[in-house]
This record gives structure tokens, C-alpha cells and sequence, in this order.
């Protein structure tokens, strides 16, 4: 990828950008020293999608509160996506519990923003997607805040061991290491949270009436299938830059940005270009074609 130059006509999309429909972010954590906010804009200049969905966490209010941190990479990126509203894309926020103060603007419509605790996300092949953070799921978040407020500590502290881990290792020639997704696929309990969060989303989409879930929170992408509904976790945007795709045919993909950056080895596109799709027919079944909007989203009572 070529070298970016930050003047203001070189933000502006790239004319041969990934399209997609639908395309899923979250824990992206602006207003914190582990955000990969540059890499993200790289992201963004890569993909143009017709709805964006950012699914909590985007702007971390906790860490904001304690001190005020605000790079003009992260202004970078709130700029990026407001442009793309302007030139069309649906945007809808879904806030997660470190952006927790929007939720008290739920139902409401700021600059063409729509902020939703919760949302419906129609595929393109008919199949239905709640689309929710996961903080609700996370009991330690809900009735123990302090400690909640702790583990946030240790995971930072565990980002700065990586930070200055990863400077010695690229000195070594060697690629990068997360400590923290080391622990989290090691230890026997971070283990058990996930597959439980994971449980817990699943049966929450089988209770809205929904084919599978989009979430984020717990910082770990995943594409599976779990008792016959599909979960989909978006990951974030501050160790593993990863997001979830929906393209025309309805397929939704995960996709790992900086591992894909790294396998590029200085090429300039990144994501690959897919084979042209023909437009989507009308479904056949009658009421999911009377039932389409433009949108193809509605928010969960």
C-alpha cells in the first residue's frame, strides 16, 4: 500500500473502493492511545458501503473522563464517516457500554446519524440479523461496574506491555504479538467468557425472531454457527482491526484489515475486488418482497 499523505485531498474515497452493502464496526475506542485509527482510515478509503453500522464502543467515554486524549487521527476518522453520509451511506450508531451516554438519544436522528440501543439488519438474502453491542450480556458490566472498570485498567496495561513487546520484536525482524489475544484464547476463564457471551448473543437473536447476531465488546471476531443462527462479531479496532462485511449477494465475511495489510507487502489494494454480482432478484417469498424497504433495517421495538 502506497504511503498515505494526510492533505485533505487525499482523504477524499478512493475511486476503485471495495462496494459492499452493509458493512459492521465497533470497539474501535477513539480518545484512547491503543486505537489503530490510522490503520482504520486506510480501512475506510478501502470500502464504501451503503449502510454502515457502528456497533458500539467508538468513542470511549470512560477512558475521556479521566483525560482528554484526541489525536487529529481521531478526528480523521469521525470526518471519514460523516462523509460518506453526505455522499449516501445509511449510518446507524448502536452504542456499547463505554459509549453508554448516547444511549440516552435512543430513536433519535442527528446529521443523518440514527442511534439505536438495538436494530434488525435485513441481508439482502432475506436472512435477519440483530445488530447489538453485547454489553447487556456481560454481568460483570451490568451489576459491577467498578470491576469492570478494573479489568479496562489491566486490559490497557496489557496494551502498553504490547506496544513496547512489539517495538522489540519488529527490531528482531519479527511480526506482531498481542499479549492480550494471547490470554484471551489461553486462560481457562477468558475461554469460558467468550463461549458463554457467545451462547448468550445467539439465544438473544433466537428470542428477537432473528436468523443470527452482529455484536462486538468482547474485542474477538468470529464468523460461526451456533445451535442453527449464525453469530458475527465484529472484533474492534484496537488490536486485531477486523470488521464484518455483508456484500450484495447476502454473504457476510470477516474481515482482518491489518492481517491482510501485512500479507499485501506493499501493494497498493488491500481488500480484493470481487467478482461482479448481478443485481439482486426480488425475493420469491411474498412477504419478505412487500416487507423491503430501501433500508432493509428497522429498529427493534
Amino acid at each position: 500500500m502506497a504511503a498515505i499523505d494526510r492533505k485533505e485531498t487525499d482523504v477524499a474515497d478512493d475511486a476503485d473502493a471495495l462496494r459492499v452493502r452493509s458493512l459492521f464496526l465497533s470497539d474501535i475506542h477513539l480518545g484512547t492511545k491503543g486505537c489503530q485509527a490510522e490503520l482504520l482510515l486506510d480501512f475506510l478509503r478501502e470500502v464504501d458501503a451503503d449502510e454502515i453500522y457502528l456497533v458500539g464502543d467508538i468513542v470511549d467515554g470512560w477512558k475521556l473522563k479521566s483525560g482528554w486524549y484526541w489525536p487529529q487521527a481521531h478526528n480523521d476518522v469521525v470526518q471519514k464517516l460523516l462523509r460518506k453520509v453526505r455522499k449516501g451511506s445509511r449510518l446507524i450508531y448502536v452504542p456499547g457500554n463505554h459509549d453508554e451516554f448516547l444511549r440516552d438519544f435512543l430513536d433519535l436522528h442527528f446529521g443523518g446519524i440514527e442511534v439505536h440501543d438495538q436494530i434488525l439488519h435485513e441481508g439482502a438474502d432475506g436472512k435477519r440479523y440483530l445488530v447489538i453491542h453485547g454489553d447487556q450480556f456481560d454481568l460483570v458490566v451490568r451489576h459491577a461496574k467498578w470491576l469492570a472498570l478494573l479489568g479496562d485498567g489491566a486490559y490497557t496495561a496489557a496494551l502498553f506491555v504490547n506496544t513496547h513487546l512489539n517495538w522489540a520484536r519488529r527490531r528482531l525482524g519479527l511480526t506482531y504479538w498481542s499479549l492480550s489475544a494471547w490470554a484471551k484464547l489461553k486462560v481457562k476463564n477468558a475461554v469460558n467468557f467468550i463461549g458463554r457471551f457467545e451462547e448468550l448473543l445467539a439465544a438473544e437473536a433466537r428470542r428477537a425472531g432473528a436468523d443470527g447476531v452482529i455484536c462486538g465488546h468482547i474485542h474477538h471476531a468470529a464468523n460461526r454457527e451456533i445451535e442453527g443462527l449464525r453469530y458475527l462479531n465484529t472484533g474492534d479496532w484496537v488490536e486485531s482491526c477486523t470488521a464484518i462485511v455483508e456484500h450484495y449477494d447476502g454473504r457476510m465475511e470477516v474481515i482482518r484489515f491489518a492481517e491482510m495489510r501485512a500479507e499485501a507487502s506493499g501493494a497498493r489494494r488491500v481488500l480484493p475486488r470481487p467478482e461482479p454480482v448481478a443485481a439482486v432478484e426480488p425475493l420469491s417469498v411474498p412477504r419478505q418482497a412487500a416487507e423491503r424497504t430501501s433500508s432493509n433495517a428497522r429498529a427493534v421495538a
